[in-house]
């Protein structure tokens, strides 16, 4: 049977499907669920997905529109010519012909990522960018016919003490039709005590900004209130570069091999992030539904409020401040910066310090006249989202040295105290994330998060998202798993090796007796079953395969390598305090990190979670305009090392591929396995 090559974006999943199945149907075999209400009847609508044009040079396919079936009749009534003409089909209708891309977008996706990007309880000092005020203005007169502008300006100068303030076109544009409905009495939003940046006829109580942590994969939004420092709401979606590829390197070969790969990955950002937007908003109206055929009057969607709630109902011009934070790579793609030369020696960014950009230049769908902060650069790896971890965890201000790791797609790494701060990046790559692992997957339900394995019997207990009770709690056709994702995978490593079923190299251990322990007769290959097939939703065992320790091992040699590096360089021989931070933060186990040897040996309860650090960080800059200054301050005066010019960067990393390590002692592991396991040579 011909098969072709497909990939799904922004899950990750790939894999080979026959020919002359519908897209529905090559998305179950990879363990993708896409949206489909009417049972792939061909009359919802739901499962609308993008085909991506062109050649793909990290995944090795060139994807087209022709390598699926023809257009049918059915797609006319759910997908515009725009949508058309940019690649959308109906994967109930459309049929696999050819290796494709393709990209589920996020109305679309059944299992929506689960993303924990919750917002810290921290504090940060009350001083927004934009501060509203009330004033009540005299009506002009014959003997007072000051112009509109600069009665405002008086009044703000008479009753608050802002002088020589500046006011934008658009704003500018809308002020004497403001005034006047509003009888001279006027709310005025001005940003950073210098632009009047928006007037509201009447009195208004609040003001509401946006902070964006753009992640490689993900990104989250924190909706605040500027006036009560509330977090109103977290909204999050996946990066939609992913389908570019899972890293930054990937993206960066994108805009190198493609005439207009930087255009149409900014576009999609954009995009992306404007869809945040609209759903920050539309969260504070009551939810709808479609009226009932036979109700009277046109066919309409109506509001459901839930009762005793209070709705805000915001528009988009009620976001009136966004800051932004996100490695060096998405940072340039989002500002249509030529990306090349972050990726080659010496990896400059074009520039590090701070921006403020107008809303309205970046297509940015909030109040026109509103600025957006875009955090500093490091360095070329280590970007705003970095800068951001650090004005939230605030290490320069503490004498305790610390260690900070912020786990993603990209690892990066602080180290330090007050004295000094040295920072460093390593490609982990996305194998922690779940891609490259061959039943990787994102955080969706139907993933595993959580592993145990018993190291006498080596049964296999397991949690999925979207379950409360573990595998050994519930009847196996109840599971329904269709992969691992990056907690779960954080776990299994650990676990195997405590088990005894992976030696301290990582290779499968050939005196095992385990009945999960095979080679797999199509490869023959060794593999570890994790859940069965009647476990699965996908009809298949999930495994654990020699290639995928592997990429795990890369993954964690790279950050304790550089880990290793920076206590050396500050002349540390052991660490007293870690802090990790992102999504792997809010999840991780602290004793299974150590034991896999994702870090040098440091009491467990040292060990500390501060979740997702670059979005507080971001949070903090939207709240506290000094965290601004701070920003800046702190991304110049963190001294950057680059690990891969060490003289000894390639001997330290074979070294910490082993488990927990080839040399380094753990004390603190001992208790938590057995001596005859961690001592083994």
């Amino acid at each position: 049977m011909k098969k072709a090559k497909i990939i799904f974006q922004p899950s990750g999943r790939r894999g080979e499907v026959p020919r002359d199945i519908t897209l529905i149907e090559a998305s179950r075999l990879m363990g993708v669920d896409i949206e489909s209400l009417c049972g792939e009847k061909k009359f919802c609508g739901k499962c609308k997905i993008r085909v991506e044009e062109g050649f793909f040079e990290k995944f090795g396919i060139e994807s087209s529109g022709s390598h699926l079936s023809a257009w049918q009749e059915e797609e006319e009534k759910y997908i515009n010519a725009q949508e058309k003409e940019s690649g959308f089909r109906l994967g109930c209708v459309a049929k696999v012909e050819g290796d494709v891309l393709i990209f589920v977008p996020e109305e679309s996706r059944a299992g929506k990522q689960v993303v924990s990007k919750k917002a810290r309880d921290i504090h940060i000092d009350h001083n927004p960018a934009v501060k509203i005020y009330y004033v009540e203005l005299t009506p002009p007169t014959f003997e007072e016919p000051m112009g509109d502008f600069e009665r405002v300006c008086g009044e703000l100068e008479r009753d608050y003490g802002l002088t020589d303030l500046n006011i934008y076109i658009h704003c500018l544009r809308q002020l004497p039709v403001v005034l006047r409905d509003g009888d001279w009495k006027v709310t005025v939003s001005v940003w950073m005590d210098q632009e009047i940046v928006r007037v509201r006829p009447g009195k208004a109580e609040h003001a509401y900004g946006l902070a964006i942590d753009v992640g490689t994969t993900t990104v989250a939004g924190y909706f605040c209130d500027l006036t009560t420092m509330e977090v109103v709401d977290t909204v999050t979606l996946m990066n939609p570069q992913c389908k570019y590829g899972e890293d930054v390197m990937a993206r960066i070969t994108f805009h190198m091999t493609t005439e207009d790969g930087l255009e149409r990955m900014s576009d999609d950002i954009i995009e992306g992030l404007n869809w945040l937007i609209d759903e920050a908003i539309k969260n504070t109206h009551p939810p709808k539904k479609k009226k009932k055929k036979g109700e009277e009057g046109p066919e309409e969607w109506i509001e459901v409020p839930e009762e005793g709630k209070t709705y805000l109902r915001l528009s988009r011009e009620d976001i009136e401040d966004i800051t932004l934070g996100g490695n060096t790579a998405m940072h340039h793609i989002l500002l249509k910066l030529n990306p090349e030369y972050v990726g080659l020696a010496p990896f400059p960014p074009v520039i590090h310090r701070s921006l403020d950009i107008r809303a309205r230049d970046l297509n940015i769908n909030i109040n026109p006249s509103s600025y957006i902060f875009i955090l500093p650069n490091e360095a070329g790896f280590v970007g705003a989202d970095n800068v951001g971890v650090l004005i939230a965890e605030e290490p320069y201000k503490s004498d305790d040295i610390q260690l900070i790791i912020d786990i993603g797609t990209n690892g990066e790494l602080v180290f330090g105290n007050k004295d000094k701060m040295i920072s460093s990046s390593c490609a982990t790559g996305p194998a922690l994330e779940g891609a490259q692992l061959q039943f990787g997957m994102r955080a969706a339900p139907g993933a595993i998060e959580r592993i145990k394995i018993d190291p006498e019997t080596h049964e296999v207990d397991y949690k999925v998202i979207g379950r409360d009770a573990w595998r050994q709690f519930s009847e196996a056709k109840e599971i329904k798993c269709k992969g691992i994702c990056g907690s779960g995978i954080l776990d299994v490593l650990a676990d195997l090796y405590r088990a005894g079923v992976v030696t301290k190299s990582g290779a499968f251990n050939k005196e095992q007796k385990s009945n999960r322990y095979r080679k797999n007769p199509g490869t023959n290959t060794a593999e570890f079953v994790i859940a069965w097939n009647e476990e699965t939703s996908i009809g298949k065992d999930i495994v654990i395969t020699q290639k995928d320790i592997r990429q795990i091992q890369l993954a964690k040699g790279a950050l304790y390598a550089g880990c290793k590096l920076m206590m050396r360089r500050m002349g540390v021989d052991k660490l007293t305090r870690v802090k990790i931070a992102g999504a792997f933060g809010t999840h991780v186990d602290r004793e299974k990190v150590l034991i896999m040897g994702l870090f040098p040996d440091c009491d467990t309860e040292n060990i500390v979670s501060v979740g997702n650090a670059a979005g507080d960080g971001c949070r903090a800059a939207l709240l506290n305009r000094e965290k601004r200054v701070e920003a800046n301050w702190v991304a110049r005066n963190v001294e950057y090392i680059e690990l891969t010019v060490e003289r000894d960067f390639q001997q330290q990393f074979m070294e910490a591929l082993q488990i927990p390590h080839m040399k380094d002692e753990f004390p603190h592991l001992e208790g938590l396995v057995s001596p005859e396991i961690l001592q083994q040579k």
